[in-house]
């Protein structure tokens, strides 16, 4: 109602303005006649005149009105050129943030919640350089000042910041009109004011702001470089630190670009993904998965029978796929490929030269052009009283360590409630392990919905492993040869035994000895980047885990491909990494996948959504598979098809969601899905199934309505 009354007072203030016919005296011709008359005014009432002037003015650049340019010549006729510039600089700067203010209270929240998508990169880019960019606005009159006023209402500029940089801005405008003026009676026109002369000399004043921030940026670089000495040649383009996603991608692609780039890796080819995270962990999941189907084969229409299994083998064979996967990322492979493998610890001695302490002895320096770090991750381990003593394995060892054992840990504790927590838990709980599942929160998987983290507790508890929701870990005890762990919930402390201790508390960027400390490279948990991934010295860049802000190999592949192209041809285009559509997924038995937002990230940032909700047991191919549990949510625009983020549990749910991340990317909407033919059966019809629910939601009623009474004549009843 607020909003109502306020737009119902600007409609009928501009109605009166035309309907009056008032712009009749903002034109050059009443100006000019009436001058003398409003300088006699002036004579026997000279505060009167300037607070009515002052407040004329405010009043029509806060309703947008026409004639500020002509306001303004008039008052360096009145009032000369210092008291007119003031009077004029400080009623316009009032007026157009009244008119900003309006137009934010007006309008701005239902267009952020709109198109809040599509507006991030501007909210990004006002809350960065928002100053900048409306000071070189206001030093080129060209661009209508009203809309300046309409539009940044619309961004999050701070209204303090709006007003300053408005009043400072259109000082230099103000002056030349005030003192043109001062010369009222010699003006005939105001194209003589506002010539194209004129305009362009206040576009180049505009884009002085732009210069200056270029040369702010190049002196900022001279104050960074300052206490090193450049090369004046150099070995390499590119050094990249880290064999792992990133660092391979990178190095890939600069060698595809027939750049000279050296890949420096101190331990094995392939990183985590390969040797203890991705591949390893889905071979042990699959291996886990036929002994579930096995042992419950009954669901199919035949006997039920544990699985006999040599668990040695199940180790061996996982350590065999890693083998089969590793020419893959193998120092042969990247070397054909024009690639320089140097195996060694890498230590950046300055921003031009990495000192590599070779794996084979002595050191190497090398001077490179750029640099990219792409040092990976490792396994967190807690802080836990007497976890040394007991001992225990992380994702990173577990795979050597159990691969010596001849059956499963029998008693398996696995501390943490994410990803690799539950993957792993589930996995060893069906190859026989008796699992308990310590969370520290209220509930697994925390990063997604309520109802998707009870679908996998309801999962993995079926699968026969203890989940302890709210316990916190306080200390490790051995007793003799038995080991337990000591979690307390509510005051009350309880003992349980175990055989092996599982630390799944998450992953931390390597930080340490790359040479960052001494460079003075900020680094809060990962590397501190910019939207380029360039580090404090826009020579070395970062990327995958070392950077963040998420863990997966895919992204790290992707983040790769900004860093290689940034690294060898910033100089020329500048590439800023989109965050926009990133798909996951967590492997359990059912999958949970992801892309954009689900419900509680949504409600976190006040965005409004749809959710559309087509269950799986509906599903003719999950049916005949036996795997009829689970659901694909898509959330989307109020009363559109645009999507803004789906979230899929189960079978194949991984795979499922490509189509998705497809659709996000492109800006096609649940209506493509929908016309696009899946084949029959498939668990992919599952997606078109959900966009024909959202299609039956949004039917056009009154439409219907009309079809079924022309139908109804068509029949002559």
């Amino acid at each position: 109602m607020k909003k109502l009354i306020i737009v119902g007072v600007i409609l009928v203030a501009i109605s009166l303005f035309f309907g009056l016919d008032l712009n009749h005296y903002l034109t050059l011709d009443s100006i000019k006649e009436n001058r003398n008359q409003l300088a006699s005014l002036q004579g026997q009432s000279p505060w009167l005149v300037i607070i009515s002037f002052f407040v004329i003015y405010i009043i029509a650049t806060a309703l947008s009105l026409p004639g500020a340019v002509l306001l303004t010549l008039l008052a360096g006729a009145l009032f000369g050129l210092w008291q007119g510039t003031l009077i004029v600089s400080f009623a316009s700067s009032i007026g157009a943030t009244l008119a900003f203010l309006t137009s934010r209270y007006l309008l701005r929240d239902s267009v952020q919640q709109r198109f809040g998508d599509k507006l991030k990169s501007i909210n990004d880019g006002v809350a960065k350089d928002g100053a900048l960019y409306l000071f070189t606005l206001r030093l080129v009159p060209v661009f209508p000042f009203f809309l300046i006023n309409l539009l940044m209402g619309l961004t999050t500029i701070r209204t303090a910041t709006y007003y300053w940089v408005s009043q400072l801005g259109m000082l230099a405008g103000t002056l030349v009109f005030v003192n043109a003026g001062t010369q009222l009676a010699q003006i005939t026109s105001l194209s003589g004011i506002a010539s194209p002369t004129v305009l362009l000399s206040f576009a180049l004043l505009g884009v002085f702001p732009l210069i200056a921030k270029k040369v702010i940026g190049i002196l900022h670089k001279r104050r960074v470089y300052a206490r090193w000495t450049k090369p004046k040649s150099f070995e390499q383009n590119l050094v990249v630190i880290g064999a792992g996603a990133a660092g391979l991608v990178t190095s890939y692609i600069a060698a595809a670009v027939k750049a000279k780039v050296v890949l420096v890796e101190a331990h094995k080819m392939g990183g985590d993904c390969l040797n203890y995270g991705c591949v390893p962990s889905k071979a042990i999941i699959k291996s886990a998965k036929i002994a579930h189907q096995m042992a419950n084969a009954d669901h199919y229409g035949l006997e039920a029978a544990p699985a006999k299994f040599s668990f040695k083998k199940v180790m061996a064979r996982v350590h065999a796929l890693i083998a089969t996967v590793e020419p893959h990322d193998s120092v042969e492979r990247y070397t054909k490929l024009g690639v320089e493998v140097v195996q060694g610890y890498a230590k950046i001695i300055d921003p031009w030269t990495v000192e590599v302490v070779l794996n084979t002895g002595g050191t190497r320096r090398i001077t490179t052009r750029s640099i990219v770090i792409a040092a990976g991750g490792k396994p967190q381990v807690p802080k836990l009283t007497g976890l040394e003593e007991v001992g225990y394995v992380t994702s990173d060892t577990l795979w050597d360590k159990f691969a010596q054992l001849d059956e499963a840990p029998a008693r398996l504790i696995v501390l943490g409630g994410g990803p690799i927590g539950c993957e792993l838990a589930q996995s060893f709980a069906r190859l026989g392990s008796k699992v308990t599942l310590i969370v520290r929160g209220k509930r697994i998987m925390s990063g997604e919905d309520e109802e998707v983290s009870a679908f996998a507790l309801q999962a993995l508890q079926a699968d026969g492993i203890n989940v302890l929701t709210e316990h916190n870990t306080v200390r490790c005890e051995k007793v003799g040869n038995s080991k337990f762990v000591v979690v307390e919930k509510s005051g009350i402390e309880q003992r349980i035994e175990f055989d092996q201790f599982l630390c799944a508390t998450g992953r931390e960027a390597r930080l340490s000895g790359y040479g960052l400390e001494e460079l003075g490279v900020d680094t809060n948990r990962t590397v501190t980047i910019n939207e380029y991934l360039e580090t404090l010295y826009p020579n070395i860049y970062a990327a995958g885990d070392v950077a963040g802000p998420y863990q997966f190999t895919h992204f790290a592949a992707h983040q790769a491909w900004y860093a290689a192209v940034n690294a060898l041809f910033g100089g020329l285009k500048r590439f800023k990494a989109d965050y926009s559509v990133i798909p996951w997924a967590t492997f359990i038995d059912p999958e949970v996948a992801r892309v954009g937002l689900n419900e509680q990230d949504a409600k976190q940032k006040g965005i409004a959504y749809e959710v559309t909700r087509f269950d799986l047991e509906e599903l003719d191919r999950a049916i005949t598979d036996s795997v009829a549990h689970g659901f694909i949510k898509v959330l989307t625009v109020p009363g559109k098809d645009k999507i803004l983020g789906v979230t899929i549990v189960g079978e194949h749910a991984g795979d499922l969601l490509a189509e998705y991340v497809l659709a996000m990317k492109h800006g096609l909407g649940l209506n493509k899905i929908l016309g696009t033919i899946h084949t029959y059966p498939t668990l992919a019809e599952a997606n078109k199934y959900v966009a024909g629910e959202w299609k039956r939601a949004h039917s056009p009623k009154k439409l219907l309505e009309f079809v079924e009474k022309y139908h109804t004549w068509k029949r002559g009843t």
